[in-house]
Protein backbone atom coordinates (compact mmCIF):
# COMPACT_ATOMS: atom_id res chain seq x y z
CA UNK A 1 0.00 0.00 0.00
CA UNK A 2 1.12 3.58 -0.97
CA UNK A 3 1.94 5.80 2.19
CA UNK A 4 1.41 8.81 0.77
CA UNK A 5 0.33 10.16 -2.57
CA UNK A 6 3.11 11.10 -3.86
CA UNK A 7 3.33 7.58 -5.37
CA UNK A 8 -0.04 8.21 -6.86
CA UNK A 9 1.51 11.88 -8.14
CA UNK A 10 4.74 10.17 -9.80
CA UNK A 11 2.09 7.68 -11.65
CA UNK A 12 0.01 10.02 -12.79
CA UNK A 13 3.26 12.04 -14.38
CA UNK A 14 3.61 8.95 -16.74
CA UNK A 15 0.14 8.37 -17.40
CA UNK A 16 -2.32 10.89 -16.16
CA UNK A 17 -5.57 8.97 -16.93
CA UNK A 18 -7.45 6.98 -14.74
CA UNK A 19 -9.66 4.60 -15.51
CA UNK A 20 -12.95 3.98 -12.91
CA UNK A 21 -14.10 0.63 -12.77
CA UNK A 22 -16.96 -1.31 -12.29
CA UNK A 23 -16.02 -4.95 -12.22
CA UNK A 24 -19.11 -7.36 -11.57
CA UNK A 25 -16.56 -10.39 -11.97
CA UNK A 26 -13.73 -11.37 -10.11
CA UNK A 27 -12.29 -13.17 -13.16
CA UNK A 28 -12.15 -10.23 -15.26
CA UNK A 29 -9.43 -8.52 -12.89
CA UNK A 30 -6.61 -9.80 -13.69
CA UNK A 31 -6.50 -9.91 -17.62
CA UNK A 32 -8.01 -6.44 -16.98
CA UNK A 33 -5.35 -5.01 -15.12
CA UNK A 34 -2.73 -7.05 -18.06
CA UNK A 35 -5.08 -4.60 -20.60
CA UNK A 36 -4.74 -1.73 -18.88
CA UNK A 37 -0.69 -1.85 -17.90
CA UNK A 38 -0.62 -3.29 -21.49
CA UNK A 39 -2.28 0.01 -22.75
CA UNK A 40 0.48 2.46 -20.58
CA UNK A 41 -1.28 2.97 -17.47
CA UNK A 42 -0.16 3.34 -14.31
CA UNK A 43 -3.30 3.75 -12.36
CA UNK A 44 -6.92 2.24 -11.71
CA UNK A 45 -9.45 2.82 -9.11
CA UNK A 46 -12.70 -0.18 -8.37
CA UNK A 47 -15.08 1.21 -7.43
CA UNK A 48 -17.32 -0.67 -4.52
CA UNK A 49 -20.52 -0.80 -6.34
CA UNK A 50 -20.34 -4.36 -7.15
CA UNK A 51 -19.81 -7.14 -4.78
CA UNK A 52 -16.95 -8.37 -6.28
CA UNK A 53 -15.22 -5.02 -5.97
CA UNK A 54 -12.69 -5.68 -2.95
CA UNK A 55 -11.90 -9.30 -4.27
CA UNK A 56 -11.15 -7.36 -7.73
CA UNK A 57 -8.69 -5.08 -6.17
CA UNK A 58 -7.17 -7.91 -4.35
CA UNK A 59 -6.88 -9.71 -8.01
CA UNK A 60 -5.69 -6.86 -9.26
CA UNK A 61 -2.66 -6.15 -7.45
CA UNK A 62 -1.58 -9.57 -7.57
CA UNK A 63 -1.53 -10.10 -11.29
CA UNK A 64 -0.20 -6.44 -11.96
CA UNK A 65 1.89 -5.83 -8.42
CA UNK A 66 3.43 -2.14 -9.80
CA UNK A 67 -0.18 -1.32 -10.81
CA UNK A 68 -1.82 1.51 -8.69
CA UNK A 69 -5.23 0.16 -7.73
CA UNK A 70 -7.61 2.36 -5.65
CA UNK A 71 -10.95 1.71 -4.58
CA UNK A 72 -13.71 3.99 -5.66
CA UNK A 73 -17.42 5.18 -4.03
CA UNK A 74 -16.11 4.60 -0.48
CA UNK A 75 -18.87 5.74 2.05
CA UNK A 76 -18.49 3.79 5.41
CA UNK A 77 -15.77 2.87 7.80
CA UNK A 78 -16.54 -0.50 6.72
CA UNK A 79 -15.72 0.60 2.65
CA UNK A 80 -12.60 2.41 4.58
CA UNK A 81 -11.32 -1.04 6.47
CA UNK A 82 -12.11 -3.41 3.92
CA UNK A 83 -10.30 -1.82 1.22
CA UNK A 84 -7.20 -1.59 3.20
CA UNK A 85 -7.17 -5.03 4.02
CA UNK A 86 -7.49 -5.77 -0.32
CA UNK A 87 -4.88 -3.81 -0.57
CA UNK A 88 -6.20 -0.71 -2.21
CA UNK A 89 -3.41 1.60 -2.71
CA UNK A 90 -5.54 4.83 -1.92
CA UNK A 91 -9.77 5.19 -1.57
CA UNK A 92 -12.01 7.90 -3.22
CA UNK A 93 -15.14 9.03 -2.21
CA UNK A 94 -17.73 11.20 -3.92
CA UNK A 95 -17.82 13.46 -1.11
CA UNK A 96 -17.06 13.57 2.73
CA UNK A 97 -19.36 12.80 6.20
CA UNK A 98 -18.52 13.14 9.25
CA UNK A 99 -18.75 9.23 10.12
CA UNK A 100 -16.39 8.36 6.97
CA UNK A 101 -14.01 11.55 8.16
CA UNK A 102 -13.41 9.83 11.66
CA UNK A 103 -12.97 6.39 10.21
CA UNK A 104 -10.95 7.59 7.57
CA UNK A 105 -8.48 8.83 10.07
CA UNK A 106 -4.70 7.94 9.69
CA UNK A 107 -5.42 6.98 5.65
CA UNK A 108 -6.50 10.97 4.81
CA UNK A 109 -3.23 11.22 3.06
CA UNK A 110 -3.78 8.28 0.17
CA UNK A 111 -7.38 9.40 0.33
CA UNK A 112 -9.15 11.67 -2.62
CA UNK A 113 -12.74 13.11 -1.31
CA UNK A 114 -14.97 14.37 -3.77
CA UNK A 115 -15.81 17.88 -3.55
CA UNK A 116 -18.13 20.46 -5.85
CA UNK A 117 -17.44 24.16 -4.49
CA UNK A 118 -14.94 25.60 -3.34
CA UNK A 119 -16.07 26.12 0.78
CA UNK A 120 -15.32 22.39 0.53
CA UNK A 121 -12.50 21.95 -0.93
CA UNK A 122 -11.23 24.50 1.66
CA UNK A 123 -12.63 21.95 4.60
CA UNK A 124 -11.21 19.16 2.99
CA UNK A 125 -7.53 20.90 3.04
CA UNK A 126 -7.85 21.96 6.55
CA UNK A 127 -8.72 18.44 7.45
CA UNK A 128 -5.58 17.27 6.44
CA UNK A 129 -6.84 16.05 2.77
CA UNK A 130 -3.78 16.58 -0.15
CA UNK A 131 -5.36 15.32 -3.09
CA UNK A 132 -9.33 16.21 -4.28
CA UNK A 133 -11.67 14.89 -7.14
CA UNK A 134 -13.81 17.67 -8.48
CA UNK A 135 -17.20 15.24 -8.88
CA UNK A 136 -19.33 15.25 -11.13
CA UNK A 137 -16.67 17.59 -13.10
CA UNK A 138 -18.76 18.25 -15.92
CA UNK A 139 -21.67 19.13 -13.34
CA UNK A 140 -19.81 21.19 -11.08
CA UNK A 141 -18.31 23.14 -13.53
CA UNK A 142 -15.58 21.53 -15.13
CA UNK A 143 -12.32 23.07 -16.73
CA UNK A 144 -13.76 26.42 -16.03
CA UNK A 145 -14.25 25.89 -12.26
CA UNK A 146 -10.98 24.53 -11.63
CA UNK A 147 -9.48 27.45 -13.46
CA UNK A 148 -11.42 29.88 -10.81
CA UNK A 149 -10.23 27.58 -8.31
CA UNK A 150 -6.31 27.65 -8.79
CA UNK A 151 -6.66 31.67 -8.10
CA UNK A 152 -7.56 31.81 -4.51
CA UNK A 153 -6.37 27.74 -3.93
CA UNK A 154 -3.06 27.27 -6.17
CA UNK A 155 -1.99 24.52 -2.95
CA UNK A 156 -4.69 22.47 -4.38
CA UNK A 157 -4.30 19.25 -6.80
CA UNK A 158 -7.11 17.77 -7.94
CA UNK A 159 -8.27 14.29 -10.05
CA UNK A 160 -12.07 15.33 -11.90
CA UNK A 161 -13.90 12.57 -12.66
CA UNK A 162 -17.91 12.46 -13.89
CA UNK A 163 -17.76 13.69 -17.46
CA UNK A 164 -14.43 13.23 -18.23
CA UNK A 165 -13.90 12.18 -21.84
CA UNK A 166 -11.28 11.49 -24.57
CA UNK A 167 -12.26 14.10 -26.18
CA UNK A 168 -12.10 16.57 -23.22
CA UNK A 169 -9.17 14.80 -21.17
CA UNK A 170 -6.31 16.95 -22.36
CA UNK A 171 -7.92 19.94 -21.87
CA UNK A 172 -8.02 19.62 -17.99
CA UNK A 173 -4.62 17.84 -17.78
CA UNK A 174 -3.49 21.48 -19.11
CA UNK A 175 -4.14 23.18 -15.80
CA UNK A 176 -1.71 23.64 -13.52
CA UNK A 177 -3.71 22.35 -10.52
CA UNK A 178 -5.08 18.95 -12.48
CA UNK A 179 -2.63 15.75 -11.72
CA UNK A 180 -4.72 13.15 -13.13
CA UNK A 181 -8.56 12.77 -14.76
CA UNK A 182 -10.92 9.45 -14.14
CA UNK A 183 -13.24 8.30 -16.12
CA UNK A 184 -14.92 5.22 -16.90
CA UNK A 185 -14.50 5.55 -21.14
CA UNK A 186 -11.14 3.40 -21.23
CA UNK A 187 -12.74 0.36 -19.76
CA UNK A 188 -17.05 0.27 -19.34
CA UNK A 189 -19.08 -1.76 -18.07
CA UNK A 190 -19.88 -3.27 -21.57
CA UNK A 191 -16.00 -3.84 -22.52
CA UNK A 192 -15.72 -5.86 -19.27
CA UNK A 193 -18.20 -8.23 -20.04
CA UNK A 194 -17.48 -8.96 -23.25
CA UNK A 195 -13.45 -9.39 -22.58
CA UNK A 196 -12.89 -7.03 -24.95
CA UNK A 197 -9.15 -6.65 -23.76
CA UNK A 198 -7.08 -5.80 -26.86
CA UNK A 199 -9.97 -2.97 -27.27
CA UNK A 200 -9.39 -1.27 -23.36
CA UNK A 201 -5.35 -1.60 -24.44
CA UNK A 202 -5.89 0.22 -27.37
CA UNK A 203 -8.07 2.87 -25.40
CA UNK A 204 -6.27 3.10 -23.05
CA UNK A 205 -2.71 3.66 -25.44
CA UNK A 206 -4.91 6.14 -27.74
CA UNK A 207 -6.04 8.34 -24.83
CA UNK A 208 -2.07 8.56 -23.74
CA UNK A 209 -1.16 9.50 -27.13
CA UNK A 210 -4.26 12.29 -27.25
CA UNK A 211 -3.44 13.85 -24.02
Amino acid sequence: MTQSLETLKAAAGRAPIVPVLVVPDVQSAAPLADALVEGGLTIAEVTLRTASGLAVIEAMKKAQPDLIVGAGTVLTGDDVRNSIQAGADFLVSPGMSPKLLEAIAEYRDITIPGIATASEAMSRYEEGFKMLKLFPAAVAGGVPALKALSGPLPHLSFMPTGGVSTDNAAEYLALPNVVAVGGSWIATEKDIAASAWSDIAAKAKAALQKV
